[in-house]
């Protein structure tokens, strides 16, 4: 018998002769094996001892007012954890993330649409500091802009709610 320490599909069986889910005849054979196998001999003793400490674990208890308790505790969770709790959240991150890219994108693509094209400028002398007007319109499509993409983002964060 190879030894099944050299491959993943070894383990498997292992663990199987640990917990006693093999056949007799797989058994024996794994018997033969370890007697001349000091890593799955060690294995194999220390997969049994797991098993002998979990059929002697004994769980706590749980009083008759866990519940009322736990609801309690989580009531008093501040509005800070909450905000913290909530940009750690995968919807954000999965969600949130890619939406907040593609407003920032829209958000440039605007900008970029809306500034009329000048000529290049000759080269004078060094200049100084040199001030950019905006137009009001310009102001106007980029505060237009953000508002929907505003509204956009709330319609998304709404719309897990709706579905449970």
């Amino acid at each position: 018998m190879n030894c099944p320490m050299e491959n993943r599909e070894g383990e498997e069986l292992l663990l199987n002769y640990v917990s006693g889910a093999l056949d007799a005849q797989a058994a024996a054979s794994f018997d033969q094996h370890m007697l001349s196998c000091a890593a799955c001999r060690e294995f194999a003793h220390g997969q049994k001892a797991v098993w002998k400490a979990l059929d002697l674990f004994e769980p706590a208890a749980i009083s008759a007012d866990f519940d009322r308790r736990l609801y309690q505790r989580i009531e008093k969770v501040s509005w800070w954890d909450r905000m913290v709790a909530a940009l750690r959240s995968p919807m954000l991150t999965h969600r949130g993330l890619p939406i907040a890219a593609a407003a920032a994108a829209l958000l440039v693509a605007g900008v970029v649409w809306e500034r009329p094209s000048a000529p290049p400028a000759k080269q004078k002398a060094p200049l100084s500091a040199e001030v950019q007007t905006l137009q009001p319109d310009q102001v106007q499509h980029a505060l237009d802009d953000m508002e929907m993409l505003r509204e956009f983002n709330h319609l998304m964060r709404s719309e897990p709610e709706s579905k449970m």
